[in-house]
């Protein structure tokens, strides 16, 4: 029963916030336009595509090295479920702060 309930569950919340995430920003858009603003303000601070790729890929890459770095430190004598759960978290993290100041320096901001 588990097996059932549970894949229901996730895929019910997952539906639900998406649902919910696009239903506001629908109705946000609407009250913009009624009230004659430009919806291009929800634009001017979004990510591109190709910052997104970056900051994916960097965070693959961080979560490979905590992989691999958690099986170092496995080989070393940490137990098993710290090295790796630590490292992928660190190296995950790097690499999405990485990924931040890469962006930051593609984009200049605006003084």
């Amino acid at each position: 029963m588990e097996g059932i309930l549970i894949p229901f569950f996730f895929f019910a919340a997952l539906f639900g916030i998406l649902y919910v995430y696009y239903t506001t920003r629908n109705r946000e858009r609407l009250a913009l336009i009624e009230k004659g603003i430009d919806a291009k303000i929800f634009k001017s601070g979004s990510q591109t595509f190709g910052r997104t790729i970056l900051s994916f890929s960097l965070l693959a890459i961080g979560i490979g090295v905590g992989v691999l770095m958690g099986y170092l430190f496995e080989a070393m004598g940490v137990v098993e479920e710290v090295a790796y759960t630590s490292c992928i978290f660190i190296f995950g993290g790097i690499g999405f702060l990485l990924s931040f100041f890469a962006a930051k320096k593609l984009v200049p901001e605006k003084d």
